[in-house]
């Protein structure tokens, strides 16, 4: 795909009085955005809600994509990734956090220059990332089975929780402790309690 045209729906449910007597809620397509010579899949995004921005890791270009929503427009393309997958924007420090499937590389940027400013290095398929903005750590899923914690303020991990395969998607909980990890090799989701680092279910 040599062209590839990123479709972003930015308004949700129809209330309208006609909808909601028919019972009819459905989406509108509000903006469409074109990537012109972005090659390959997307995967995760990203949203800088206060300054009306949508990061993109354009897993198949090995860049991520900075969308002015306001605009409608790419402003800035991030190079030099190696397949990124995850991506979390922190508003404060103002920091962007991606995971890179190559080399397994979570690269921290300044989210204004677009400047690396550090990175850590997982050796393998650096995949999810999650931000807990309570407690201030990034969480990154990795290699053979794994979840990085990271100092969103520092830049640095402080620590990792063992998994019996990789994990690919998760959550954390909003109203607890905990994180829900999806492991498909092992057939499970694993139950982290973050506040001890361990799995307990």
């Amino acid at each position: 795909m040599k062209r590839l045209a990123l479709v972003i729906v930015i308004a949700v449910v129809c209330h309208s009085l006609a909808a909601a007597e028919s019972g009819d809620a459905s989406l509108q397509l509000k903006q469409t955005i074109a990537l012109p010579g972005v090659e390959g899949r997307i995967d995760h995004f990203a949203l800088d809600a206060a300054g009306d921005r949508l990061f993109v890791c354009a897993l198949g270009n090995n860049t991520v994509e900075v969308l002015d929503l306001r605009k409608g427009q790419r402003i800035h393309s991030i190079t030099g990734l190696g397949a990124p997958q995850g991506i979390a924007y922190i508003p404060e420090p103002d920091r962007l956090f991606v995971a890179n499937d190559k080399g397994g590389v979570c690269k921290i940027y300044d989210a204004k220059s677009f400047q690396l400013v550090g990175e850590i290095n997982f050796k393998d398929d650096a995949d999810n990332v999650r931000y807990d903005d309570v407690s201030k750590r990034i969480y990154v899923g990795f290699g053979t089975g794994g979840i990085g914690i990271i100092s969103a303020s520092e830049g640095k991990i402080i620590g990792a929780i063992k998994l019996p395969e990789h994990p690919e998607s998760f959550e954390l909980e909003k109203q607890g402790h905990c994180i829900f990890v999806n492991v498909p090799n092992a057939r499970q989701v694993a139950v982290i309690d973050r506040e001890k680092s361990e799995v307990i279910a």
